[in-house]
């Protein structure tokens, strides 16, 4: 067997789909996920990851080490009319796993795109037309040399809407016994175990999960239904004293209940509140046991300790709430694609039906999103830290000098890219089908895995639908859309944002606004359309 230190690692990027910084036991949860706490334990825990606030703009962020608008998804995947913001990876771009293929490696992907461009899931002519275009580039045509998966954005687990196996669309039969991130884990068991020994291969294992609508399998959904019984403020308190006694956050007071929930014992329709949030924890449970396949798969292959692993997730919890009406070629409406066995699909927070089953689409609102993002405030698409904390997890056991340590400092998705090459002694194309392309701006956290204590040296930048921050060493700006203001954090001593200073430090606000000014103009945020 080849000397893990001497031959190119394996590397695999696991993503999870609007998941909270606290969902995962090794973050503080109580829902069981096994596998990534092994992982943890073996591994690092890196507590100030970011991601991009939404899950395009991280996915394509992700895919190439440039901010989402230098990637073409600035905000989300319509094509607004300027290359910032036309909704899918722009040509002057080398994605990740172009790079890699060039350097040797086997690519492979399972899971959700959505960096392609916009489908309409419930007009699968238009899809397949669409596939067929340049301004909808398939994993396929972007570097993956096999991709099992969805394009869109979300769908039903049961009957996932552009379901494709690279290049060709596919559907799940009335008779057929599938689940979404089953699946997902499957088919990348099937690629790594297709991959030859000798060939290093990097894989990005994109889950849905636990991405609404509400759907589990009942076995999985049960041993969760006693758990949530006291409801969202105690299960704050809980995840709080748990990530206070694990090491990953500091003394910061927990953040006051978000103001669109109510007291738990204020509550409606708790039977129902409970089932919604148990229905979420066992999609989480089972998007651990199809990562769990893969662990035990490399593993099998003799290959875990030549295997960089990472987990993390692309936004914060998810607030949205899926309305009970309005037209189907709306949103939501549109998902009420028939189940696989011809059942109508009914979209909507109805207290009346039980959520998890093919049958129903549900999202699990305000107050239980407030409880995925424990000590966190606000939700996915905003900049605060409960829209771009995630749990991040990494594992390369011949490099990781203190298993089972956390690394503080602060990092972003942006970095991924740069970290992969780095790993994999390989360096950005520096051009593409003859043209330059842009040159990657992440910063590789590769050395953190032998010294958790490795800072990133320069700032970190978000923007998404108006939200906009800045982060530098242990400052940050952070503009909120709906006041009209920004403010400004000391992230040692307040990450849950609840002291602000930006009346107190004008002349270091101001700085880092200008700096946040000019990376802003850079890249094409708010570019006319």
């Amino acid at each position: 067997m080849p000397n893990p230190t001497e031959s190119k690692p394996n590397l695999i990027v696991i993503l999870a789909d609007d998941m909270g910084f606290s969902d995962i036991g090794c973050y503080g949860s109580e829902i069981a996920t096994p596998n990534l706490d092994r992982l943890a334990a073996g591994g690092l825990r890196l507590s100030g990851f970011t991601n991009c606030a939404r899950c395009c703009p991280t996915r394509a962020s992700l895919m190439t080490g440039l901010y989402p608008h230098q990637a073409g998804v600035g905000k989300m995947v319509g094509n607004e009319g300027t290359a910032p913001y036309q909704g899918y990876l722009r040509d002057d771009t080398a994605t990740l796993p172009e790079s890699l293929r060039a350097a040797g490696y086997r690519t492979l992907m399972s899971g959700k795109w959505h960096c392609g461009g916009h489908y309409p899931v419930n007009d699968p002519d238009t899809c397949r037309e669409l596939a067929r275009q340049d301004d909808h580039p398939l994993p396929t045509d972007r570097g993956f040399d096999t991709f099992y998966g969805t394009l869109g954005g979300a769908g039903s687990y049961f009957r996932p809407p552009t379901l494709m196996r690279d290049a060709t669309f596919i559907d799940v039969g009335p008779d057929e016994d599938y689940y979404y991130s089953e699946a997902i884990g499957t088919e990348a068991v099937r690629m790594i175990e297709e991959t030859p020994a000798e060939q290093p291969f990097f894989l990005y294992t994109a889950f849905t999960a636990p991405h609404w609508p509400l759907h589990a399998r009942e076995a999985d959904i049960a041993p969760y239904r006693e758990r949530y019984a006291e409801g969202w403020d105690a299960l704050r308190a809980e995840r709080y004293a748990r990530l206070q006694e694990l090491g990953i956050i500091s003394a910061w007071p927990l953040s006051p209940r978000d103001p669109g929930a109510k007291p738990w014992a204020e509550a409606d329709h708790k039977e129902w509140e409970i089932e919604r949030m148990a229905v979420y924890a066992a999609m989480v449970t089972a998007m651990d046991r199809a990562i769990g396949t893969i662990l035990d798969t490399v593993t099998a292959r003799g290959q875990l300790d030549n295997t960089f692993i990472m987990f993390l997730s692309d936004n914060g919890g998810c607030a949205e709430f899926l309305r009970e009406d309005g037209p189907l070629d709306a949103w939501p409406g549109f998902y009420a694609i028939p189940t696989a066995d011809g059942r109508p699909v009914h979209v909507g927070n109805n207290p009346g039906v039980r959520p998890g089953p093919a049958d129903t689409f549900m999202s699990y609102d305000t107050a239980w999103a407030n409880a995925s993002n424990t000590p966190f405030r606000l939700f996915k698409s905003w900049t605060h830290e409960g829209g771009v904390a995630t749990p991040c997890v990494v594992h390369l056991p011949h490099q990781v000098s203190t298993p089972g340590a956390i690394a503080h400092g602060p990092w972003h998705v942006v970095d991924i890219a740069a970290t992969c090459l780095d790993l994999a002694g390989a360096t950005p194309l520096p051009e593409r089908a003859g043209k330059a392309v842009q040159t990657p701006v992440g910063e590789s956290f590769a050395s953190v895995l032998s010294n958790p204590a490795h800072q990133r040296s320069g700032p970190i930048y978000y923007e998404h639908i108006g939200c906009r921050a800045i982060r530098r060493g242990a400052d940050k700006a952070v503009w909120r859309r709906d006041r009209d203001q920004w403010e400004l954090y000391d992230m040692e001593r307040d990450r849950t944002e609840l002291a602000d200073r930006a009346l107190s430090e004008p002349e270091r606000l101001a700085a880092l606004t200008a700096d946040w000014q000019q990376w802003a103009e850079r890249v094409g945020v708010f570019a006319e359309a």
